[in-house]
């Protein structure tokens, strides 16, 4: 895949760029690991002040970088902003929390008697350079997540972002460099998929992090199982939307359009499986089908545009032929469903009933604006819909009965419960799933000590 800037709203390739090569890319390693040996050693206030002042770069070049993510992957201009927004907010809640999420553990007297010791604690010191591998559905915040803790634990971080996305990724590099970080200590690297294998399996490289499809996650996670180096993975999610009889179905109805449109439908937190008991279902269906219809899609730079197009033409065929292949075995596609003329990979919001455990939809994630609406006789059968599919990212519950709360958490494969609401990050709460969905755990306090050294220190009596 050609590094490169394609404008999803109408095809046009609007800049080129040449990958690294094997020297700039030695350059790099060896400057990261250089700077890190300074890095490490730098106090707490030194790390806030320098993400602060990050945090205040990004909000001086909001309008910028959010026109330069829609051109680049075709998120309506509204919510790219929202995301350079959140990016800063996440900044600055580990510039002011990190120190105490990383201050060193005293053991109980007692355990440390009992240990033959006259005194134990235990650190977290970092790591070293770290490597990112990153999608370009969210092309800032999914950086910002895995760097700002990074950062503030004294690890510095190589990017190699998504080849759809490298003005964004140059974008990132400048963005620390600009707020007064030595410039190892946040570097990108434009080179394409093949060559992460090599970097990974580099002595230098100490641990990896990666946002993006099962396949990417699987390859990241052997090579680096094979040198043993630790990882993170936030890979695919179908999440659960559950509504039962007790529930607001209005105002669940109007959420879950959001839900599952959010980003273009292009996140692998968005709703994706509205699973909805008998008793509510046609209410439920006919104004969530109504939301769907109503959404505008249109030019994403334009400011009310709410759906724009998906991020590359092959994304579009992949929707399609999972729309069209349930449509064959017998669905209902409530509405949506045809791909529209025009210029630009646009795809309409659809709504897609009858689904059945043969179908592809019902397995495979559907990244993009369609919705797979299923009837369940109760919360039992509600919950065995759930977790039944390969992915635990996050869930949905929408509910006013605390028993039924209380069942959804116990039982609910998934790394997140959120009741009567959507499924969100923020910085305060760790943040991944379970199966397929991947392992290990970004933001709060569980993101940041992922790339740390846990250390015991004890001292004899």
């Amino acid at each position: 895949m050609p590094i490169a800037t394609v404008n999803p709203a109408n095809g046009e390739t609007l800049k080129t760029y040449e990958a690294m090569g094997e020297e700039e890319i030695e350059r790099r390693l060896q400057l990261a690991e250089a700077t890190f040996r300074t890095y490490r050693t730098t106090s707490f206030e030194e790390r806030a002040r320098l993400l602060n002042r990050a945090a205040e770069v990004l909000d001086e070049a909001q309008q910028d970088i959010a026109r330069v993510m829609t051109t680049e992957m075709g998120k309506p201009v509204k919510q790219a902003r929202a995301e350079a927004a959140k990016c800063a907010k996440a900044m600055r809640w580990y510039a002011g929390h990190a120190e105490a999420l990383l201050a060193d553990e005293e053991p109980s007297e007692a355990d440390v008697e009992d240990s033959g010791g006259a005194r134990a604690r235990v650190l977290y010191r970092p790591l070293g350079p770290v490597l990112a591998v990153m999608p370009w559905n969210f092309p800032l915040w999914q950086v910002i997540r895995f760097a700002a803790p990074a950062l503030m634990a004294g690890n510095v971080g190589l990017l190699k972002h998504a080849s759809n996305v490298p003005q964004t990724a140059l974008f990132l590099e400048d963005l620390f460099h600009q707020a007064g970080y030595t410039q190892g200590c946040f570097q990108t690297l434009l080179v394409g998929s093949g060559a992460i294998d090599d970097i990974l399996r580099d002595e230098r490289v100490k641990a990896a992090t990666l946002t993006g499809s099962e396949p990417a996650g699987r390859a990241v996670a052997s090579t680096a199982g094979d040198m043993v180096k630790k990882t993170v993975l936030e890979l695919g999610g179908s999440d659960p939307y559950l509504v039962m009889p007790s529930a607001d179905i209005d105002r669940a109805a109007e959420v879950a359009v959001t839900a599952r449109v959010q980003n273009n439908g292009q996140s692998c937190i968005a709703a994706k499986r509205f699973i909805v008991h008998t008793d509510v279902y046609d209410r439920f269906a006919e104004r969530f089908v109504a939301g769907m219809k109503a959404l505008k899609v249109g030019d994403p730079l334009e400011e009310d545009t709410e759906v724009g197009p998906l991020s590359s033409e092959q994304g579009r065929n992949d929707l399609e032929e999972l729309v069209d292949d349930a449509r064959r075995s017998g669905a209902s596609v409530l509405c949506g469903g045809e791909r529209p003329d025009g210029p630009g990979w646009y795809y309409p919001p659809t709504v897609v009933a009858d689904v059945t455990r043969e179908m592809r939809i019902h397995r495979e994630e559907t990244f993009g604006p369609v919705a797979t609406l299923y009837r369940a006789a109760d919360l039992d059968e509600a919950v065995l819909i759930a977790n039944d599919s390969p992915f635990g990212l996050s869930s949905n519950v929408w509910t006013r009965d605390e028993a039924e709360v209380d069942r959804c958490v116990r039982d609910l494969e998934a790394g997140g419960v959120f009741v009567n609401g959507m499924t969100a990050s923020h910085p305060a709460f760790p943040f991944g799933g379970v199966k397929r969905s991947g392992y290990g755990r970004e933001l709060s306090g569980h993101g940041i000590r992922e790339f740390c050294n846990i250390t015991t220190v004890w001292h004899g009596a």
